[in-house]
């Protein structure tokens, strides 16, 4: 079976960036639900498919995880940029800055647009929705830090982003906002 993308016109790529505890992946699965075709594609399980030599992002930073957050990014632009190609509207969701979208996103996009969306709930609400969190096999807690180091990284690096304050919004209200965004 072969298919002519020529002839179809590409989907929108969204990426759904913030800290840890946001809501990245609860809004990226929401916004899914909103197309007809769509695919979610979370950066976590793109790194947790490394069975051996898994590098954590809760231990000490090294090279080791600079490589594997590199190639998981750009795993991910390109699983996005081909179902977007065959007619899927594709959201990634992670923890990406500018630098890292310019290094490893842009390439493997190629000339397709992307749609940046930062969830931007207050620093307090982050970590009160991190330590809710059930879905980890680690105590929570542990991201504190890395949440606190985040959230003001990813403030200084929202240049030509859509930021949504998601403090007070339901995740209806968020996809929303996306969603009737002015891209």
């Amino acid at each position: 079976m072969t298919t002519d993308n020529a002839r179809m016109p590409a989907s929108p790529i969204y990426l759904i960036s913030g800290v840890p505890g946001a809501g990245k992946t609860t809004v990226a699965r929401a916004l899914c639900a909103r197309f007809p075709q769509a695919v979610h594609v979370p950066g976590d399980d793109l790194r947790d498919l490394v069975v051996s030599g898994f590098a954590s992002a809760l231990d000490p930073w090294t090279d080791e995880h600079s490589r594997q957050f590199s190639l998981s990014w750009r795993a991910g632009a390109s699983i996005a940029r081909r179902y977007a190609d065959a007619g899927f509207t594709a959201v990634i969701d992670d923890v990406v800055r500018g630098e890292d979208l310019r290094r490893d996103f842009y390439p493997e996009l190629r000339d397709r647009p992307l749609r940046k969306v930062l969830l931007k709930p207050t620093l307090e609400m982050a970590l009160a929705r991190s330590r809710q969190r059930t879905t980890k096999t680690f105590d929570p807690q542990r991201l504190e830090a890395v949440i606190a180091r985040l959230y003001e990284t990813l403030a200084n690096d929202a240049p030509g982003w859509l930021v949504v304050d998601t403090s007070q919004l339901t995740i209806e209200q968020t996809v929303d906002a996306i969603v009737h965004a002015a891209w």
